[in-house]
């Protein structure tokens, strides 16, 4: 069974187009795509974060959400630690880490649930080429030689993650990221799965390195969490069935409602910025914006059956904890509560909301276009423009994702670099304060997409994230 993949780093498109080509379906390689990017996109992902998969199945032709993302802990820690990360451009932003800044995960529980239910080859196998490139090691990509350089100081944080992310010094493009401790521990999801680590002793493990460094999280609520499934959120755009994340999760909406308030008319660059204006009033979320890279990184596949899976999984920044002798790095998801939403923190065992934004367009029942995108703040605003570029401009993905966008921060319009001349006047023509980009960049999120259209499969990653697609058959 082929299909097409995109992801955020070759290495994990390539695991899901060898899944794909052994005749796994697109659930099969959605998640072997993701066990490798716990490898080779380790800043952004990994088995301690949380997030969520739309998963549409050819057979009854229905999409349903799996909601992996963190829940908050019933245990009370200690104070957070906050940390500057400078970022290109003189901008900087503070994260607050530590162990008190630990959601309890979900993203292991999510593939599985997933894979339980639509996955068709052995859940053993699909970790084998993960756990082989954690103990081989993966060369470290310029996009991810970036990260490991701005979130250093989250990365190499304390005794285990300094261990894990290059000793003495930080590690850089080209140099190799060995993870024998990771491989370990994938082998061990792969033979136990996720009691391993919700009921096992390596959530014990867990739990023990967080309370010695005043972590809020207890073995009660890693035993007490659940996958929730959830009908995605669907509007009608250009003919096509648009679907995407629900709440309590806001991005899936604020992409939804700005397709809506589109319709028919031309998406021009002023049409657009007055889009994400009402988009971000729906929201009601005050503008914090810094040029963060934001800790989130896509996979979206299809196969020629016509199921599909679009999977968006984060640790936020990280927390800088990484469990001895695992290299099980959590993430820092109540450190980043107050920059993602507004309003009180959920109860404990409740889940956190969310901008993540996976979806999937549906053209008469089957998949036309499979995408989401990593970017925090932004991500919503690039699926937006992507899916406009594809079904309203009629781009092919790899066009569609490379053209510049724009974000609105209610206090001016960012535009990427690449923007041409006549569109930028209109801006200003419209009395908008601008921001001008000289070149594109991973601000503007990172978008990994496949399509099926009349001339076949095409798949894309975004450059601005080292982002890769594969069509495969």
């Amino acid at each position: 069974m082929n299909g097409a993949i995109a992801g955020g780093h070759r290495l994990t498109a390539e695991t899901g187009a060898r899944v794909l080509e052994a005749g796994g379906n697109a659930v099969d390689a959605c998640v072997a795509a993701s066990l490798a990017s716990w490898v080779c996109e380790s800043p952004l992902t990994g088995p301690g974060g949380g997030g969520f998969m739309l998963v549409h199945s050819a057979r009854d032709r229905k999409t349903r959400v799996f909601d992996c993302y963190v829940t908050v802990p019933s245990g009370r820690g200690t104070e957070m630690e906050a940390v500057d990360v400078d970022f290109s451009g003189g901008a900087a932003q503070v994260f607050r880490i530590g162990a008190a800044s630990v959601a309890v995960p979900g993203a292991l529980a999510g593939l599985e649930e997933a894979h339980r239910r639509f996955g068709s080859l052995p859940w053993a196998e699909l970790f084998e080429p993960a756990i082989a490139l954690a103990r081989d090691g993966v060369e470290l990509t310029p996009a991810q030689g970036y990260l490991h350089a701005i979130l250093d100081v989250i990365l190499r944080h304390g005794d285990e993650s300094r261990r894990l992310f290059g000793g003495d010094a930080p590690l850089v493009t080209g140099e190799r990221l060995v993870q024998p401790e990771l491989g370990d521990t994938l082998a061990l999801f792969a033979a136990e799965g996720s009691r391993a680590l919700y009921r096992g002793d390596l959530g014990r493990q867990l739990i023990s390195a967080l309370k010695e460094q005043g972590g809020a999280m207890t073995m009660k609520d890693l035993r007490e969490y659940r996958v929730v499934q959830r009908r995605p959120v669907s509007v009608r755009y250009r003919g096509i069935d648009f679907l995407s994340n629900p709440p309590p999760a806001t991005g899936g909406v604020l992409v939804a409602h700005g397709l809506e308030l589109l319709g028919r008319r031309q998406p021009t660059p002023e049409r657009l910025v007055e889009v994400m204006g009402e988009q971000r009033r729906a929201k009601r979320r005050p503008p914090r914006l810094a040029r963060a890279p934001g800790g989130t990184t896509h996979i979206s596949a299809v196969d020629t059956a016509g199921n599909a899976a679009s999977l968006s999984i984060s640790t936020g920044a990280g927390s800088g904890i990484v469990v001895p002798e695992t290299g099980f790095a959590l993430n820092n998801m109540l450190g980043e509560y107050d920059v993602l939403q507004s309003g009180p923190l959920p109860r404990p065992g409740e889940r956190m909301a969310s901008l993540m934004a996976p979806s999937i367009a549906l053209a008469d029942g089957r998949p036309r276009l499979v995408l989401g995108s990593a970017g925090s703040l932004r991500l919503w605003a690039a699926v937006t423009q992507v899916t406009v570029n594809v079904l309203a401009r009629r781009l092919p993905v790899d066009d569609a994702i490379e053209r510049p966008r724009l974000f609105w921060d209610e206090e001016t319009v960012h535009c990427e670099g690449g923007m041409e001349a006549q569109e930028l006047e209109r801006l200003e023509a419209a009395g908008l304060p601008l921001t001008r980009w000289r070149k594109p960049n991973l601000f503007f999120g990172g978008v990994a997409a496949v399509e099926r259209g009349p001339e076949g499969f095409a798949a894309a990653g975004d450059p601005r994230r080292g982002g890769h697609g594969i069509v495969v058959g």
